[in-house]
């Protein structure tokens, strides 16, 4: 199973929405909650080309995106592919 990493805040509706659909299918993730900022906030703006919003979404360090970036590529069934290694 690969690595799945999500960056959240705690009252974030969209985050509850990722983290919903991975434990829909029983993945695995490490989650980060930058709610106060700090060091690990600017490690996900870095890690995700720039990006502020949360959720950002990690699989196996690749860059998946947002909460409805992940709807889109679970739609298209590229996420099934990306969770089987």
């Amino acid at each position: 199973m690969p690595k799945v990493e999500i960056y959240t805040k705690f009252t974030c509706g969209f985050c509850f929405r990722a983290k919903a659909l991975l434990e829909s299918k029983n993945v695995d993730f490490e989650e980060t909650d930058i709610s106060m900022g700090g060091s690990k906030r600017e490690e996900m703006i870095q890690r995700s080309g720039g990006r502020t919003t949360v959720p950002q979404i990690f699989i196996d360090d690749r860059h998946v995106g947002g909460s409805d970036d992940l709807a889109a590529i679970e739609q298209s069934g590229e996420l099934d592919q990306l969770l089987a290694g």
